[in-house]
This record gives structure tokens, C-alpha cells and sequence, in this order.
């Protein structure tokens, strides 16, 4: 598993929760480096979470038939993707919309989510909390999340 972040900071979560490989996108060249990192074959799956202008480089680092799960734009910015990439690459552009997913097939999603509770009662999941903040400071925690300033979940927390 390749983790990719723009600070030492988040990579070390990454390393910490299982990464096998890191690449500061910020000031590496991540094209490179995961060609590197996979001698050449290039990613099975790319998870990106993130968008904007890293979009692309992650796209053309894939392997053939390959799977870019577009889950979000954390970067603000909605990358314009050249479609010739997934014919050259053979690969599947799949958007990743857990709240659509939740309605058109709830069945499956109490399923997941059951399957997420026991791995985290097993302790097999172990979600980073990366800050915890009392619910009158909910306006800080998101600014905290719109400045990517997270490197793993935040929780609000009530009534104690």
C-alpha cells in the first residue's frame, strides 16, 4: 500500500496505520515516485480522496485495468480528466457517493456498516481520531477539516 499526503505530518498517520510506502505529493513527483514504487506496473487502485491537481498524475500512475475511485475533492478544485487515459490505461473511473449509495441500496449499506461495527468491536478497525472537540467548538473543527489541517477523523463531542 502507497500512501500519498502533502505533509510529513499526515504520512507519518499513513506509516503508523499500515503503509508500506510514502510520497509527499507536495515535493515529490508522484508520477514517479509510484511508477518507482511499483517497478513500473503502476497502482491497482487509487483512492482519491482529494481531487484538484493531483488528479491526473494519480490517474496516469495507474496499472493497466486499474481502478480510480474518485471519492471527493477535498482540494476545493474539480480536476478536468483527459478520458483518453482510462482507454490507454484500460481502466475504471468510478465515483464513490457513500450518501446516494446509502438510498439506492440501503440493504447493502446496513450490511457494511454492520460488517465496519464488528471489525471495530474486534478491534481488527481502528479508526485515527485525529482531534476531538466539544460541540460549541464545532465551527473550529471545521475550519480545522476546510483548511486540511486533519489527518484522520474529528469527533464532537457531547454532554460530559
Amino acid at each position: 500500500m502507497i500512501a500519498a499526503a502533502s505533509t510529513a505530518e499526515k504520512l507519518a498517520v499513513c506509516k503508523a496505520h499500515g503503509a508500506d510506502e510514502i510520497v509527499n505529493y507536495e515535493s515529490e513527483d508522484l508520477r514517479e515516485c509510484i511508477k518507482a514504487l511499483t517497478d513500473g506496473k503502476g497502482a491497482d487502485v487509487i483512492y482519491d480522496p482529494v481531487g484538484g491537481k493531483y488528479a491526473e498524475p494519480a490517474l496516469r500512475s495507474i496499472g493497466w485495468k486499474g481502478r480510480y475511485l474518485v471519492v471527493g475533492f477535498a482540494a476545493g478544485e474539480i480536476p478536468k480528466i483527459p478520458l483518453n487515459l482510462a482507454l490507454l490505461k484500460g481502466c475504471a473511473i468510478m465515483g464513490v457517493f457513500w450518501g446516494d449509495f446509502c438510498v439506492r441500496e440501503p440493504q447493502v449499506n446496513m450490511a457494511n456498516g454492520m460488517q465496519l461495527f464488528q471489525w471495530l468491536m474486534s478491534g481488527e478497525l481502528k479508526p485515527h481520531i485525529s482531534a476531538t472537540y466539544p460541540l460549541e467548538k464545532a465551527s473550529e473543527a471545521l475550519r480545522a477539516l476546510m483548511e486540511r489541517k486533519v489527518s484522520g477523523k474529528v469527533v464532537l463531542v457531547t454532554g460530559q
